[in-house]
């Protein structure tokens, strides 16, 4: 059977280079197209040229940004098979064709030997639907914009603790706070504002929430600002305070943005989820549901639920050689960034759900001394699992004990807090701020104290004494202190 192999290195402000093997790994041709019909239908044309009838293009690219999507979709639709692979696995295979080179022309030629040295590594790209699609859209912008709006909360945190040192701001934004810091970030125009006013100001905007207590922190920590920088020309109030009122806007912006994309996010969700199987998971709700849902696509497309595990890359690494086998080796990492910090949250809330799930945290925390991230990774594997079976076999997710025997979500919790609590003193035990290291670092000795330790490391230990013999001295040989030549 002919097989024609394009690899083809993407460019984002430049043309991508295309090189085409066939299934002996010999060279058919050397192109560079852009991403048209008119350019990709000649790389198609030149690929196949002296092909027999029906043969398909094995096209090999890696996620560069968004300028893979534009050649998958046009050689899936000419019914041609699209391999995306991890760039960290073609940069492996690249430096060992071509150690001390690299080139586009290097790199497109690598891609396309993949198939022929790594093919049971490759799996077919399949592009989804319109709601799939819709739906991996509205949760990436959901969770990029989430990520902007805790760098803006974290930014608005910053500028109030250097504006007010002794900052009211200890736990999350509310919207009071933020009614506050957008008019009056300024600690002297809060404490001209006057308790009253501030008071009313901050009952209204967290309807009726908060009130004279909240107001008071503001006014103690305006006037110990006041005090402690008085006039002095280093600090800025007015541009501080203008810096605050714009990072404040900002959140809100993005604060209104999010809530239109989770809307169409929910809706999204209900097309592609109908029966909201993946929300049937302990831990997975409004917005972890979604998400996976997305990650997972078809979960056909996976043969088990360990390489559905893998591909999120909650797999522990392998090191086997000989007759030694390194256990407790830390996550891959390989797979996407969302998911899996998606089910490491959701695994903190299910260990408190699933008395299965449960006893898995209970087991790594108690017998096996570990923490509690490490403990939580180890549950969101197991979560990944089910979440697997669950889409595979189109059925809810049941709650049951260890034994099998399903339980109501009041007798898990009982069953949980009566057999697999982790108590607070093992807990205590396993928390650690001091980074774990090798070897203790060497005593650097100086002066009296390097001369002493020398003179310990050149002296002779002395024989032991026994209780049984008397003690004697031993005449050791003589040193020789020049060459004897």
């Amino acid at each position: 059977m002919q097989r024609r192999l394009v690899g083809i290195d993407l460019g984002i402000a430049s043309a991508h280079t295309v090189r085409v093997r066939d299934e002996a790994g010999r060279e058919v041709c050397r192109r560079r197209c852009e991403p048209t019909v008119e350019s990709l239908t000649a790389i198609e044309s030149a690929a196949l040229a002296g092909a027999a009838t029906g043969t398909r293009l094995e096209v090999v690219i890696e996620p560069t940004g968004p300028a893979w999507l534009p050649i998958a979709v046009f050689f899936t639709a000419r019914g041609h098979l699209v391999f995306r692979v991890s760039s960290a696995k073609a940069a492996d295979l690249r430096r060992f064709l071509s150690r001390h080179a690299k080139s586009n022309g290097i790199d497109a030629d690598t891609l396309a030997r993949l198939p022929l040295i790594d093919p049971d590594g490759l799996r077919p790209l399949e592009l989804p639907g319109a709601a799939a699609a819709a739906l991996d859209r509205r949760v990436r912008a959901c969770d990029r914009l989430t990520m902007a709006a805790s760098e803006h909360k974290v930014r608005i945190k910053d500028l109030v603790r250097q504006v007010m040192p002794c900052t009211p701001l200890t736990g999350d934004l509310g919207k009071a706070d933020l009614a506050v810091l957008e008019r009056y970030a300024d600690p002297r125009a809060l404490l001209r504002l006057g308790r009253a006013r501030l008071t009313a100001l901050i009952v209204k905007a967290s309807h009726n929430h908060q009130g004279a207590a909240r107001a008071e922190q503001w006014l103690a920590a305006a006037q110990a600002a006041v005090d402690l920088y008085g006039d002095h020309p280093a600090v800025a109030f007015t541009d501080l305070a203008a810096e605050i009122a714009t990072e404040v806007r900002l959140l809100r912006a993005i604060a209104t943005e999010l809530a239109a994309h989770a809307a169409e996010r929910e809706t999204c969700y209900r097309w592609v989820d109908p029966m909201q199987l993946a929300r049937s998971l302990p831990g997975l709700a409004e917005v972890g549901g979604p998400a996976m849902t997305a990650v997972i696509g078809d979960a056909a497309r996976f043969p088990t639920a360990a390489h559905f595990k893998s591909y999120l890359g909650l797999a522990p690494r392998a090191s086997e050689t000989g007759d030694t086998d390194r256990k407790g080796q830390p996550m891959s990492k390989a797979g996407s960034r969302l998911a899996r910090a998606t089910l490491i949250r959701a695994a903190d809330w299910a260990r408190k759900q699933d008395p299965q799930l449960a006893r898995v945290y209970h087991q790594q925390m108690v017998e096996r001394g570990a923490e509690h991230l490490k403990a939580s990774c180890v549950v969101a594997a197991r979560l990944a699992e089910r979440l697997w079976t669950v889409m595979r076999r189109r059925m809810p997710y049941v709650i049951c004990d260890i034994d099998g025997t399903p339980v109501t979500p009041q007798q898990a919790k009982q069953i949980i807090a009566q057999q697999w609590t982790v108590t607070e003193e093992i807990r205590r035990r396993r928390r650690s701020n001091k980074r774990r290291a090798g070897k203790a670092p060497h005593q650097v000795l100086t002066g009296h104290d390097r001369k002493d330790a020398r003179s310990v490391r050149t002296r002779r230990p002395s024989p032991p004494e026994s209780s049984a013999t008397p003690s004697r001295t031993v005449k050791q040989p003589a040193v020789l202190t020049t060459d004897p030549r």
